[in-house]
């Protein structure tokens, strides 16, 4: 089964709750009513005005029978809402007024949805910035305990199949973190190591990549993933890690044994951390044309509950996609 086919299994396994905050955008709808045909979820949610949802809707063709339209301003929950909202950032100088209105951003609406259990995960992206979607996830879910930095993975799948798992891999982080510090990077080393639990439904074995290998060369871009392996060890995470590797030290285990003898990862690697968005970007884009692989993603990661964020030139397949992926990590 291949990895798109086992997302939906699962989602349809688990019968979760998706609310999707984009209710008026057009591919939106139509993949709401497919996400329900199909039984991905227990039930979906759009976020807007009816009457603006009906109206699309009918333009489209879409029936809206079983599908939940929620419009924050007329919404019996506006209070407790907002006031959750108000005590959550009070501190940042917020009046109650100013909460009230703000929580009606359909953005922050769905992610409260979440946060108070009323959806079990939440999708956007299609008409939103991910610099929008980011600040409504972490504002009001926040991230996994533990964790400061939200990031994203790609899964890189059909590869040959003795890389990785059966020739899928995690690469982490190609889309969120421009440049991540020290603590950063060890979060999302963390992070990429749970989607690969989730994803690849095996056992993580990370490696925090560089242009040095234990030490062959001294810059303050390998001391930085240097620093992120040693904090990792402080934190004693329960997956297997190694670091600072080059690519080919990570995955040849000759090179492995060559230039990092002793390595608990020699052979085993399945996830790949990128010390920064530019290796990270131009990395899964190398492999997803020249090894002919599918980078399916960005997924993103380290939320306290599954938030995804999508690409504006999504297709309605990617939302129906993104959305049992979001959907299967629900608890």
């Amino acid at each position: 089964m291949d990895f798109v086919s086992k997302m939906k299994a699962k989602a349809v396994s688990m019968r979760k709750k998706l609310v999707l905050p984009e209710g008026t955008e057009p591919r939106t709808v139509i993949a709401a009513r497919a996400i329900l045909d199909e039984q991905l979820a227990a039930s979906v949610s759009l976020v807007g005005k009816s009457a603006d949802i009906q109206k699309i809707a009918e333009k489209e063709g879409v029936k809206l029978d079983g599908i939940n339209i929620v419009y924050p301003q007329g919404d019996a929950s506006l209070t407790k809402y907002s006031h959750e909202y108000f005590e959550l950032r009070k501190n940042k100088g917020i009046t109650e007024d100013q909460a009230r209105i703000d929580i009606t951003d359909p953005l922050r609406w769905a992610a409260m949805m979440v946060r108070m259990g009323e959806a079990d995960a939440m999708v956007a992206g299609a008409e939103n910035t991910t610099g929008n979607v980011l600040r409504a996830g972490l504002s009001i879910i926040g991230t996994v305990p533990g964790l400061k930095v939200a990031s994203s993975c790609f899964v890189m799948a059909n590869l040959d199949p003795h890389w990785g798992a059966n020739g899928n891999l995690i690469f982490s982080d190609c889309a969120v973190v421009p440049e991540p510090t020290a603590d950063q990077l060890a979060d999302i080393a963390e992070s990429a190591a749970q989607s690969c639990r989730e994803f690849l439904d095996t056992e993580p074995v990370v490696a925090l990549l560089s242009f040095s290998t234990k030490g062959s060369a001294e810059h303050e871009a390998v001391a930085k993933v240097q620093s992120a392996v040693e904090i990792l060890k402080s934190r004693k995470p329960n997956f297997i890690f190694d670091g600072e590797l080059q690519a080919d030290a990570a995955l040849v285990p000759s090179v492995t044994e060559k230039k990092a003898p002793g390595s608990p990862i020699t052979g085993k690697v399945n996830t790949l951390v990128f010390p920064g968005l530019a290796s990270g970007n131009i990395g899964y884009k190398l492999v997803q044309r020249l090894a002919n692989a599918e980078a399916l993603g960005p997924f993103l990661q380290g939320f306290a509950k599954p938030v995804s964020d999508l690409s504006r030139g999504a297709s309605v397949d990617d939302i129906v996609t993104t959305c049992a992926v979001t959907l299967s990590r629900a608890k």
